[in-house]
């Protein structure tokens, strides 16, 4: 089987070789899978050379980053070859241009800390340990995006390796229709991606933080205050709302404002005055510390619980049908575990970017929504998944959408939902990257048919 022209390069692990079984482990336990192989790339070269291989051995190719995939046989598959880019970690910021270039093995909190010791803001999630690779290319959300954009909108240059092993640049001036696909259209459709060129603002110097804990039976009221103030407070104010499950969770409001102390106190008032917090921190801090407190270190390898999400997107307040489906999920849910819904203000310089103009479509919305089922014992897993598809069924009413960075392979006809009306120039876009359809997952977009 491996006597193929190209020869794998980089660091390679085929099954049954020591450090394989930890090449294996992903941030969730359930995604873990058995592929042939593990390349561990070192340069854009091995990544070429693995897809090669890949193809002239009949294997399938799946590319790894930041180890997050939350559904199974997205970054790994049985019996296939993982390209992992996890080793690729440059980081080259350019100060007077305002952009920085940065491999995709970076992690997200790497690349905020790099860039908040040297005077600017870099766009994260709420973890630190996710990939830049994947995050990026499926829209990547998080606290700053009301200030400035999701992470893909400030992606203005892309190195990818082809279907054939071809190093594609894409910028506005060449490639154009795939720089807009890969702000948003996800990963594992294109290609391989081993290079981003990001713009970079300057971070103020200090900026405040906050974090409000509330016993969990207060978690209606407060989710009605956050609904109603959220959407349009302030857009250097992001907003995180966790809710866990009803034994042993809590409700927390975290996020930051990019602006002082005092301002933050009465803008957060509407959500604050609310029920009886037990804890509330709020503090001006120099923004490096900020990135810190919002990033708390979060290990990859391996979380003990296991989950399935779903994500969408409110279009305007959860009425109390909608209330009353997240209260029977979250008494449903694993006591003490990671279950729960999280949810995040939208807007902003979100919503100023038309939903044509990238791949990712869902500008419109107030908030995104997520949510999640955890569990330990592999005999808890079906009904898990269960409760959280139902879930979906019976918040479908209240919700537009998906998010494709948190994927949920219940959801039939994925293609309309992730992407919107921008699923057909995706279909057409990916035609013209990877007419065979190589890099392909359970929901990838197919390409277009001709004619």
């Amino acid at each position: 089987m491996v006597n193929s022209k190209t020869k794998l390069t980089g660091k390679v692990i085929f099954r049954g070789d020591p450090g394989y079984e930890l090449a294996r482990k992903n941030w969730d336990p359930h995604t873990d899978r058995f592929p042939k192989v593990f390349v561990f790339a070192q340069t854009t070269q091995d990544v070429s050379n693995a897809i090669k291989w890949a193809r002239e051995n009949h294997v399938p190719i799946r590319a790894r980053s930041g180890r997050h995939a939350l559904e199974n046989n997205l970054s790994q598959v049985n019996g296939g070859i993982v390209v992992d880019v996890s080793e690729m970690k440059k980081i080259t910021l350019n100060k007077k241009k305002g952009t920085v270039i940065v491999e995709t093995g970076n992690r997200v909190g790497r690349i905020a800390r790099t860039l908040a010791k040297q005077g600017f803001i870099a766009p994260f999630g709420d973890s630190p340990s996710v990939g830049i690779g994947g995050i990026t290319l499926g829209g990547g959300i998080g606290p700053l995006q009301r200030t400035i954009g999701l992470i893909s909108d400030n992606l203005i240059e892309l190195e990818m390796v082809d279907a054939n092993g071809k190093v594609i640049i894409a910028n506005k001036h060449q490639n154009s229709d795939l720089l807009w696909a890969s702000r948003g259209g996800g990963g594992g459709n294109f290609g391989i991606y081993t290079r981003y060129k990001f713009k970079v603002r300057r971070s103020p110097s200090t900026a405040t933080v906050y974090k409000i804990t509330w016993p969990w039976n207060q978690f209606e009221k407060v989710l009605k205050a956050w609904q109603r103030w959220a959407p349009s407070v302030d857009t250097r104010l992001g907003s995180e709302l966790n809710i866990g499950p009803k034994k042993g969770g809590n409700v927390t409001m975290e996020g930051l404002f990019l602006g002082s102390k005092s301002e933050a106190i009465r803008l957060l008032k509407p959500v604050t005055s609310v029920g009886t917090p037990t804890q509330s921190i709020i503090q001006s801090l120099p923004y490096p510390e900020v990135v810190n407190f919002l990033l708390v270190p979060d290990p990859v390898l391996t979380q003990k619980f296991s989950n399935q999400f779903s994500s969408g997107f409110g279009r305007c307040p959860f009425p109390d049908k909608a209330i009353k489906v997240m209260r029977e999920f979250l008494e449903k849910a694993e006591p003490n575990s990671t279950a729960g819904f999280f949810f995040l203000n939208w807007g902003g310089a979100v919503s100023r970017v038309l939903p044509k103009a990238t791949a990712f479509y869902w500008r419109k919305a107030q908030y995104y929504v997520e949510w999640n089922s955890s569990w330990i014992k592999q005999s808890d897993a079906a009904k898990n998944i269960a409760l959280v598809r139902n879930t979906r069924k019976k918040l479908q009413p209240y919700i537009v959408g998906s998010y494709i960075n948190v994927p949920d392979q219940g959801i039939k006809n994925s293609g309309k939902v992730y992407y919107g009306a921008n699923f057909p120039r995706l279909r057409r876009v990916k035609a013209k990257y990877d007419p065979k359809n190589v890099f392909r997952n359970p929901q990838s977009i197919p390409p277009a048919r001709k004619g």
